[in-house]
């Protein structure tokens, strides 16, 4: 797999020589809510474990590897997922607002957790004997259009503005994101707590981070200076240090990392 669609994977030249990543879009009736289904594969067995990183989106999965299914919530940390032996798992990445219409709990509540499905939603998906990750997705299809979802316009106008946020470089601040929406900055933060469960301020902060660590994966000299300007940032200073709170390496660290890492995948094919 090439690295185009892999922002929020980190190091993604090192990860695609150690599992195999695909994705399928939703039928029509369930694409206001759920962006994509996601299934990944990894063959390791003979070799040492692998860490796979991803700097998160704010929005919810449902996960399943052979045993039951695992509601994600949004997650301001790296994540890291821990490879081992030979396995695969099935994921329904909702819209940022997707999951609000099925949720049992506040939206905030499942920040930075895993819980099972039932404690999200109130209710457990029905899983076959013996069931794979691979035929997984007619039940979480099933079970989905059990809550007979409605489109929320609101959900709509949320999962509009963290688009926004994530395409605009104009976009740098709430303050932006709250004028395009035409309330105060209070009322968008508590729009966004209610339906995503983080507030608009980190959401244009992972966003900015993401775009960042997405040009350095990609390859080739990168001045951070005009970067730091082109995303909003006031100094190159301020991005590093946000760089590095989020993704734990510097800028220039991690370069070194995807640098080795493509070499290396490189040489091997």
């Amino acid at each position: 797999m090439g690295l185009d669609g892999t922002r929020g994977i980190l190091n993604p030249a090192e990860g695609f020589t150690r599992f195999a990543l695909s994705r399928e879009s939703p039928p029509e009736d369930l694409a206001p809510f759920v962006d994509r289904y996601w299934s990944v594969r990894w063959d390791l067995e003979g070799q040492p474990p692998y860490e796979q990183e991803t700097l998160p989106y704010p929005c919810v999965h449902i996960s399943f590897t052979t045993v039951d299914f695992e509601v994600h919530g949004p997650g301001t940390r790296r994540f890291v997922a821990h490879l081992s032996g030979r396995g695969q798992v099935h994921g329904t990445k909702f819209k940022p607002a997707g999951f609000f219409a099925l949720a049992k709990v506040p939206m905030r509540a499942l920040v930075d957790r895993v819980v099972s499905l039932e404690h999200a939603t109130g209710r457990a998906a029905p899983i076959p004997e013996n069931a794979e990750p691979a035929t997984v997705k007619p039940i979480v299809e099933s079970f989905l259009r059990s809550f007979e979802p409605i489109h929320d316009a609101t959900a709509e106008l949320v999962n509009g503005l963290v688009a926004r946020a994530q395409e605009d470089r104009q976009i740098a601040r709430a303050e932006d994101l709250a004028q395009i929406a035409g309330v105060s900055v209070r009322s968008l933060h508590r729009l966004f707590e209610r339906y995503v469960g983080v507030g608009p301020k980190w959401i244009v902060r992972r966003s900015r981070v993401q775009e960042a660590a997405d040009r350095v994966a990609r390859g080739g000299h990168v001045d951070w200076a005009a970067v730091a300007q082109e995303l909003g940032y006031h100094d190159q200073a301020h991005l590093i240090r946000d760089f590095r709170a989020q993704i734990g390496f510097t800028p220039s660290i991690y370069a070194r990392r995807c640098k080795e890492a493509a070499a290396r995948a490189s040489s091997s094919g």
